[in-house]
């Protein structure tokens, strides 16, 4: 139990007044401007987060917007992570999750989470594990590249720009990966290749996973299927998004 609830609750009620000054009373004893340069401070701190990590959904929006949403995500959405670089994560969140009132584009939670997927990549711990680089694909175990996600999207998020916005929906496919280097790429493929990696990453090796994708197909003659997927695999190789096998 806390040795000094009162303080506690000092806090709480400043926090609220800092993320919603229009609507909640800063408490008593708090300078007015104090807690103004304080507001500013905190908010303009959590924007450059968003800022750097959302810039094609800021441009899409306009100023004015992109600003009423981020006030509305610090007011309303429980933000209790204390890493900074995990800020633009949950405002993916939000957007998926939050109830928010203001109009906006139907494909903006999936261009956020786009966006936000490359850093996402860049920042993630992901050893890498013992593998043989030059390893049989479709008779060992396949190794992914642990620094990788395999995202699928309603819209064609990779495409959205100033000079596209889509009307439609367009179930999109998007592999991000950390190479060796540790640059950040994007690979667009199509649902059978994303469901491949799925399978990849749960089978025993590259032969059983195409199996299994040609039973889901219905497609009766998973050897012709391996033909066709050995040019693919062997691609995923070059690229950094599948290692090798396991040794």
């Amino acid at each position: 139990m806390s040795a000094n609830p009162g303080f506690q609750q000092f806090q709480h009620a400043f926090a609220r007044h800092l993320r919603d000054p229009h609507h909640v009373s800063r408490p008593p004893g708090i300078d007015g401007r104090r807690a103004r340069i304080y507001q500013r401070l905190l908010f303009n701190n959590l924007r450059g987060f968003l800022d750097r990590c959302f810039p094609v959904c800021r441009a899409l929006l306009g100023e004015a917007r992109w600003t009423r949403l981020i006030r509305c995500f610090w007011r309303d959405w429980p933000l209790a992570t204390p890493w900074f670089r995990e800020i633009p994560r949950e405002f993916v969140r939000y957007l998926n999750d939050g109830e928010i009132a203001m109009p906006r584009p139907r494909w903006l939670a999936d261009l956020a989470r786009h966006e936000w997927a490359e850093l996402a990549v860049d920042v993630m711990d992901a050893p890498i594990p013992s593998h043989d680089a030059h390893g049989e694909l479709l008779a060992h175990k396949v190794v992914l590249n642990p620094a990788m996600m395999n995202l699928a999207y309603d819209w064609s998020v990779h495409r959205i720009g100033p000079d596209f916005r889509p009307r439609k929906p367009q179930p999109t496919f998007i592999v991000v990966h950390r190479d060796a280097a540790d640059e950040v790429h994007f690979t667009e493929v199509n649902a059978l290749t994303s469901r491949l990696l799925d399978l990849l990453a749960e089978c025993e090796n590259g032969r059983q996973a195409i199996n299994r994708l040609a039973a889901e197909l219905g497609h009766a003659d998973s050897a012709a299927l391996a033909v066709q997927a050995a040019p693919l695999l062997a691609g995923f190789r070059e690229r950094g998004i599948i290692l090798g096998t396991t040794p």
